[in-house]
C-alpha cells in the first residue's frame, strides 16, 4: 500500500511551509514516527513525522514552499525492512584502482572550480576586473558562460597576495525571512521612539547572593534578573494601562492582564516564546517557566501557540555583551523593554561618588498610542521597582515572595 504524507497545518492562518531540511534520504526505509523532515513555517520550525513504516519516495526538494494539505512524501508500506548488512564485508576495497581514480575526480573538480570562460565571458570579468579563476562555471566541464560573468560580483577592495577571499550564500529560512518583514514593517508601520534609564542592580544582586543557593535546592530553578525584570514589568504595565494596548485599525485594545513574550535565540533564529498570565506568578512560577520556554525553544520544541499572543515584550541583549540598544517593536504589541549588561560604573549616592553595577535599559514604543508622559513613567516604575525590590516587588517579606 502506498500512503500519500501530506503537509499538516502547523498553526491558524499558516497556508503554506518550506521543506528546510530532509532528514531522510529518497529510497530509505523508515519507522513510524520517525523524524523525516524539518519544516519551517513564517512563525516557527516543526519535525514531520512519518505516519507509517515503510519505503519512501521524496517528492518535493529542499527550499520548495509546499501548500499545507499537499503531499511531500509517498511510503509505501509493503514494503519489507531490509535486514542489516556488515559494515566490514560490505565496505569495498581499496585498491591502485580505485585511487587512480579518486586523484582523476580531484584533479576534474579542480579544473570546474578554476574552470576556461568564453569569449565573451572573459570581455565582460576584464571589464569588471574579476579573475575567471575565482568564477565558478556552469557550462559544461565547468566553462565559465556569459550568464556568469554577468552574475559575477567584484571582490571588495583588492586581495592580499595569497589570500583566500571566498564568499557563500545561502537562501534565508522562511521563519528568517518572516521575522525580517515584521521588523520591517514594525519600522516603517509604528511610530517608533526609544526612551532610556538606568538602575542600579545593587539590591538585586545583594538579593540573589543571600537566596539564590537556597532558591534553587528549594524549587530546581536558578533565581535570575528574568523574575525581576518581569515582576517589574507587571507593576508598570498595572500603572501605565496604555503600555498594555495595541492598535487594531481606528480602535485601541487595552488588556487587564499580562502575556509577556521574552526574546530567546534558538537554533533557526529569533524566537519569542510567551509566559502566560503573568500577573499570577510567582518568583518561582516565572523562572520555571522562562527555563520550559527557553529549553523548547533550544531543542527546536516551541509550537506556533506558545509564541502567539504576548501583549508586552522583554528582550536581553546583554546576555550577548550589548551595552545599550533601541529595541524594535515586536508588533502588534506596541511597546518593547530591552535589557542590557550589567557593568561596575561610578555613580552618585548620597553627595560620594561610588561603584555599583549599573545596567542601561530601553523602552521602545509606539507613539501613537503611548505618549512621552507615559512611556517615560512606565520606565521609571521599571527602576524604581528594581531599585527597591523588597518593597515594591515583595510586599516586604523577601522570604514568602521566594516561597523559602
Amino acid at each position: 500500500m502506498i500512503l500519500e504524507m501530506k503537509v499538516p497545518s502547523p498553526g491558524e492562518s499558516i497556508t503554506e511551509v518550506e521543506i528546510a531540511e530532509w532528514l531522510v534520504e529518497d529510497g530509505d526505509y523508515v519507522e513510524k514516527d520517525q523524524a523525516i523532515a524539518e519544516v519551517d513555517s513564517d512563525k516557527a520550525t516543526l519535525e514531520l513525522p512519518a505516519e507509517d513504516s515503510g519505503i519512501i519516495t521524496l517528492k518535493a526538494e529542499v527550499g520548495d514552499a509546499v501548500a499545507v494539505g499537499a503531499v511531500v512524501c509517498l511510503i509505501d508500506t509493503s514494503a519489507a525492512k531490509p535486514e542489516a548488512t556488515d559494515s566490514k564485508s560490505a565496505k569495498p576495497e581499496v585498491t591502485k584502482t580505485t585511487e587512480v581514480a579518486s586523484k582523476v575526480e580531484e584533479k576534474s573538480e579542480q579544473t570546474y572550480a578554476t574552470g576556461t570562460a568564453s569569449p565573451a565571458a572573459k570581455k565582460i570579468l576584464a571589464e569588471k576586473s574579476i579573475d575567471g579563476a575565482t568564477i565558478k562555471g556552469t557550462g559544461k566541464d565547468g566553462r565559465i558562460t556569459k550568464d556568469d560573468a554577468v552574475k559575477a560580483v567584484p571582490s571588495m577592495g583588492s586581495p592580499a597576495k595569497g589570500g583566500i577571499r571566498g564568499e557563500s550564500r545561502s537562501k534565508l529560512s522562511m521563519l528568517r525571512r518572516k521575522v525580517a518583514e515584521r521588523l520591517v514593517a514594525a519600522k516603517n508601520e509604528t511610530a517608533m521612539l526609544t526612551t532610556f534609564n538606568e538602575v542600579d542592580m545593587s539590591p538585586i544582586f545583594a538579593l540573589r547572593k543571600e537566596y539564590k543557593e537556597k532558591f534553587k535546592e528549594k524549587h530546581g530553578v536558578s533565581l535570575g534578573f528574568m523574575s525581576f525584570f518581569t515582576k517589574a514589568v507587571v507593576r508598570a504595565l498595572e500603572l501605565y494601562p496604555a503600555v498594555n494596548s495595541m492598535i487594531d485599525g481606528k480602535e485601541m485594545i487595552t488588556y487587564d492582564f499580562c502575556d509577556i513574550s521574552i526574546a530567546v535565540s534558538g537554533p533557526k533564529g529569533l524566537m519569542v516564546p510567551v509566559i502566560r498570565n503573568a500577573e499570577n506568578l510567582s518568583f518561582k512560577g516565572v523562572e520555571s517557566e522562562v527555563k520550559r520556554l527557553a529549553i523548547r525553544a533550544r531543542d527546536g520544541e516551541i509550537t506556533v501557540d506558545e509564541m502567539t499572543g504576548g501583549t508586552f515584550t522583554i528582550t536581553n541583549g546583554g546576555v550577548f555583551g550589548s551595552m545599550l540598544s533601541t529595541p524594535i517593536i515586536n508588533p502588534p504589541q506596541s511597546a518593547i523593554l530591552g535589557m542590557h549588561n550589567i557593568v561596575e560604573r561610578p555613580i552618585a549616592k548620597s553627595g560620594k561618588v561610588v561603584i555599583a553595577p549599573i545596567m542601561y535599559v530601553a523602552l521602545s514604543y509606539d507613539h501613537r498610542i503611548i505618549d512621552g508622559k507615559e512611556s517615560v513613567g512606565f520606565l521609571v516604575a521599571i527602576k524604581e521597582a528594581l531599585e527597591s525590590p523588597e518593597e515594591l516587588l515583595m510586599d516586604n517579606d523577601v522570604k514568602k515572595a521566594l516561597d523559602m
